[in-house]
């Protein structure tokens, strides 16, 4: 999943011997009972904003005499039972002390009943309408005049709409039933009916064992349109062709990188376009990934984000990181396949580009943060949130570490190890020590003298970037940097750059590396030529609007205005608000402010949740 980068908090904690992971994000505990199925059974209910049902949970009693405890965020629990020769039989449970991040335990007493022979707890609860992990849309915030309900699971906030071990490294399966309302259609990162007659009841099952933060569930007014046997897209009816269309070659994509990185294992790859509000640009849950309409450009430019939630097919899905420390194993290895998959399909000079583009944000990152925030396998303590490690540094670094090693060894023999590990480590959540194994057993052994395990090391567990790594390079970029300077020097007027042949990419370049002041002139010169303040292209619009805030280019603040209340997408939205908020100008302040109350009711609570950190929570 693409996110943009936030301030790293730091705090202690020492990996354990024997390639143990203690998650220090989740209340349970795995080692005595842990969860291995979930059966979901749940009334999904707009008017009160809640869904209200029952978990059950297959356990494995590790210890005969242990009791289960699961994590929980602002759940109404009601009752627990246990199964015990077929009936249900209640039992107490206890509720923990809350945490602001963490949630509230829930410890189902086991042993107040002489049943060591149990392996099913049921949980009778209700969320709340504030869950951390649920956007409820009112018929008047969807385009189909329906409500809508989406989830977003990941980091940790599977726990605030499923009492479970909500842990990367405790992989569940899990099945569910949905009702609904009847004109609405229900649907989930698992196997279901493309085709389900609209009767207000949904079944639903994922036989491979994923981690919680995959668990999703999107309700509303949609249609499918089919792009391939194996591919299609949920959408709500204004722009499921549309999406489907653009999104067209999904399926090539899949082939691509079932060549290279061997068989794709979840039977569907399906998209889900999600209304404006949702926080992210993707999000890779298995069969059915969740997609923003801001990629919807009409010209197939921002594809790259479908090849990178594919792409967690493989790595991220199928091989999962442990704890949120572990984060980069997920999005680094992932960032390197998306650029693979984009060379493979759209050629090698689409893919310098966004690899160059991908630098330029790590360049930032790296800029901001404090040294020790730029490690790979970064400490985290249970007071940080792990949404916190959420930045280029474990995408971008990642993926430069991993291209390093492909420079060492070649390709073709960097490929084969990347199938294997595939292979080796499917379906399961590992360290980044186990990674670590693995890398000097089966590939550092082979190539000792092209590969150095000190710089190996040094790339994960130190900040910035080791002395002579890679620099992703475009020769489209060099043009791009030669016709800015001559702009600037006023050797050619705006309206005589020649950009009929510009890909997005080059736009986005050419807009990130203007001056951070530029007169008032000079903007509207841009704007004239180019009529960049009414662009349908989301990202183009962003960089835009960054140089909007900076030079207080006030014809486009009407567009700044219409842009921030209608998206929700975090890494479009957030720099947007910092740059007003720090632009040091109070009439700038008062606007984000204004504008923030107005949109805020809008945004998912993940996104209210950072934007109350940046402009204030609304009074």
């Amino acid at each position: 999943m693409r996110m943009l980068r936030f301030p790293l908090l730091l705090a202690a904690l020492l990996p354990l011997a024997s390639h143990a992971a203690v998650d220090v994000h989740s209340y349970g505990n795995p080692d005595e009972v842990q969860v291995k199925h979930v059966a979901l059974d749940l009334d999904v209910d707009f008017d009160r904003k809640v869904l209200d049902g029952t978990a059950t949970l297959t356990v494995e009693r590790k210890d005969a005499t242990a009791d289960l405890v699961v994590d929980t965020r602002a759940l109404d629990v009601h009752k627990t039972e246990i199964s015990v020769d077929g009936d249900w039989l209640e039992v107490p449970y206890v509720l923990g002390e809350e945490d602001d991040d963490l949630g509230t335990p829930l410890t189902v007493l086991l042993s107040s009943q002489d049943a060591p022979e149990s392996e099913q707890v049921r949980i009778h609860y209700t969320t709340s309408p504030q869950a951390s992990g649920l956007q409820w849309l009112t018929p008047e915030q969807t385009a189909s005049g329906e409500p809508f309900l989406f989830s977003q699971a990941q980091p940790i906030e599977a726990r605030s709409f499923v009492p479970l071990q909500d842990s990367p490294g405790v992989r569940v399966t899990y099945e569910a039933v949905l009702r609904t309302p009847e004109n609405l259609l229900a649907t989930m990162s698992a196997d279901m009916e493309i085709d389900a007659e609209r009767d207000g009841e949904y079944a639903f099952n994922m036989p491979q064992a994923i981690p919680p933060y995959l668990i999703a569930i999107a309700v509303g007014k949609l249609e499918f349109e089919a792009m391939s046997k194996r591919t299609g897209v949920y959408a709500e009816p204004y722009i499921v062709e549309n999406a489907a269309e653009e999104f067209s070659g999904t399926e090539k994509m899949m082939e691509v990188t079932e060549a290279l990185y061997g068989p794709y294992r979840w039977d569907r790859y399906d998209l889900m376009i999600l209304p404006p509000s949702f926080p992210f640009g993707g999000m890779e849950n298995p069969r059915l990934s969740f997609i923003t309409p801001t990629v919807v450009a009409g010209d197939k430019s921002l594809v790259a984000l479908i090849a990178h939630e594919l792409a967690h097919s493989w790595s991220g899905n199928l091989v999962t990181n442990a704890t949120w420390r572990d984060f980069w194993l997920n999005e680094g290895f992932t960032t390197y396949l998306t650029y693979r998959i984009m060379e493979e399909v759209y050629g090698e000079r689409r893919a310098r580009m966004e690899h160059a583009l991908g630098y330029q944000d790590l360049q930032g990152d790296l800029a901001d943060f404090e040294p020790h925030e730029s490690v790979l396998n970064i400490e985290l303590g249970a007071e940080t949130h792990p949404d916190d490690v959420f930045s280029n540094i474990p995408y971008e670094k990642g993926a430069l570490f991993l291209t390093e090693l492909e420079d060492k060894v070649g390709r073709k023999a960097f490929d084969e190890f990347l199938r294997n590990y595939f292979d080796h480590f499917a379906f399961q959540s590992i360290t980044t020590q186990q990674f670590e194994d693995y890398l000097k057993k089966n590939l550092v052994a082979r190539f000792p003298k092209k590969l150095d395990w000190d710089r190996i090391q040094a790339w994960i567990h130190e900040p910035g970037l080791p002395d002579g790594h890679p620099v992703p390079q475009s020769d489209a970029f060099s043009k791009i940097d030669q016709v800015r300077e001559n702009w600037l020097e006023d050797e050619v007027d705006a309206g005589d750059i020649e950009t009929d042949e510009w890909s997005v990419h080059e736009w986005l370049y050419f807009l990130n590396t203007l001056p951070d002041t530029l007169a008032g002139e000079r903007m509207r010169e841009l704007d004239i030529a180019f009529d960049l303040t009414n662009t349908k292209n989301a990202e183009i619009a962003h960089s835009w609007l960054m140089n909007v805030v900076r030079n207080d280019y006030r014809p486009a603040f009407d567009r700044l205005e219409n842009y921030l209340v209608s998206i929700g997408r975090r890494k479009l939205i957030q720099p947007l608000y910092r740059a007003l908020m720090e632009s040091g100008k109070e009439k700038h302040v008062q606007f984000a402010k204004r504008v923030y109350k107005e949109a805020r009711p809008g945004y998912h609570p993940m996104a209210q949740n950072t934007m109350d950190g940046i402009v204030g929570k609304p009074e």
